[in-house]
């Protein structure tokens, strides 16, 4: 169906041809699989048939992006609301396999919104996930609301197997945050640097809040507005790549394996590829 699409939309409409060819290079698993049979491909399935069939410990990340508990249809995807109970049951349907597919050191995270947080965590936490933070992601995206608060926010949940020990990268996701009023100790910078053009900046720890609407005076803030992503395509609920970025700089090796088990417009897999 052709439809009108901003210009910088990069959903790509295929030809019954490309099609046919695009469908021979991705993965369905009728039986247990290896790791090397699953790396570097799409399943395309439903998720409930094929994590069973992914080899156990084999992820170093889980990037878990779920439908919320709203009613949504996308494509001929559809979901509908339900009581928090039955979200829950919905959530223990595929989740504690999905955490079978971690390493013992490896991390997850998922995403949710104020209806499905409190059931996400207490589904994780029943899988033995220790939680290690909520992230809250801020996002410049949401339908004014005439008698309620514009929804505007979004948790990320952030799990590990084993609390003592897992990967954790702090170095490629501190932030530079601007230095209004540089201190000098003995003539030499303190707790501060200097850019080739002159720009003072400290490094400091990413806190669990990430703000699209003001980067709070960060140089290199990796999240950036949703409605400016170059990436944009007709998936409803698209993440930004720089905002999958920060999760797998900080908590995979390079290497390491992703998986996504709900791939959606397939972002974690570019950034994957795109980080090595």
């Amino acid at each position: 169906m052709l439809r009108h699409r901003a210009q910088r939309n990069q959903t790509l409409t295929l030809s019954d041809t490309e099609r046919h060819e695009l469908s021979a290079q991705l993965k369905f698993l009728k039986e247990p699989a290896t790791r090397e049979e699953i790396e570097d491909k799409i399943l395309c399935q439903d998720v409930l048939k094929a994590l069973p069939l992914i080899p156990e410990a084999c992820a170093d990340l889980l990037i878990i992006d779920p439908p919320y508990n709203h009613s949504i249809s996308f494509g001929w995807s559809q979901f509908k609301q339900q009581q928090s109970s039955q979200y829950e049951e919905y959530l223990r349907t595929w989740l504690p396999q999905a955490v079978k597919l971690l390493k013992p050191n490896g991390s997850i995270y998922v995403c949710a919104d104020w209806k499905s947080s409190a059931s996400v965590q207490r589904v994780l936490e029943e899988c033995g996930i220790t939680l290690m933070n909520r992230i809250t992601w801020q996002r410049e995206k949401g339908r004014g609301a005439q008698r309620n608060w514009k929804n505007a926010m979004e948790d990320i949940w952030f799990g590990v197997r084993n609390p003592k020990d897992y990967y954790f990268d702090l170095e490629s996701v501190k932030l530079r945050r601007h230095v209004k009023a540089p201190y000098r100790q003995d003539g030499q910078p303190k707790d501060w640097q200097q850019t080739e053009d002159g720009d003072k900046y400290r490094a400091t720890c990413p806190p669990n809040y990430w703000n699209d609407c003001d980067p709070t005076n960060a140089m290199d803030d990796l999240v950036v507005p949703f409605w400016s992503m170059p990436e944009n395509t007709d998936h409803p609920t698209q993440k930004p790549e720089k905002l999958i970025a920060k999760l797998i700089l900080a908590s995979c090796p390079k290497g390491g394996l992703v998986i996504d088990p709900f791939l959606g417009s397939g972002t974690t897999g570019v950034v994957a590829r795109k980080l090595d």
